[in-house]
């Protein structure tokens, strides 16, 4: 599934972007038939579970994985999550990405998106 990704500021809470980002993954081609757009499931923590977006992802269709608020059980989701954690980890590799050196947001954007094409590209030349 490719990336997706946005620059926020840091006092805006996460839940609001689980929808633009699942509504911004590009259309995958390649295969005989209709193209795929959307995930058939999203794994998040305690952050995204607004009820605003458990309705949204349901009429989209997309099953949600999301720890119930108010409670310490996350119901094993770890095993999933690590796979963002990883990929954010690669994504501090770069260092204009680790620290924001740009003021201007379009262009720290265009580094975004320029490291997550290389992390995709590096993912799929080392499982070849």
């Amino acid at each position: 599934m490719p990336l997706s990704s946005t620059i926020s500021g840091a006092n805006r809470p996460d839940g609001e972007f689980l929808i633009p980002l699942i509504d911004a993954i590009p259309k995958i081609k390649g295969k005989v038939g209709a193209p795929i757009f959307r995930p058939e499931s999203v794994v998040a923590d305690k952050a995204y579970t607004w009820t605003s977006n458990i309705v949204a992802l349901g009429i989209r269709g997309i099953e949600a994985w999301l720890p119930e608020r108010g409670t310490d059980e996350d119901r094993h989701l770890g095993i999933f999550r690590w796979v963002v954690e990883r990929t954010i980890a690669w994504l501090h590799q770069f260092r204009r990405l680790r620290v924001r050196y740009e003021r201007r947001a379009d262009i720290h954007q265009a580094f975004l998106s320029l490291a997550c094409e290389i992390i995709c590209h590096r993912y799929l030349k080392a499982s070849l």
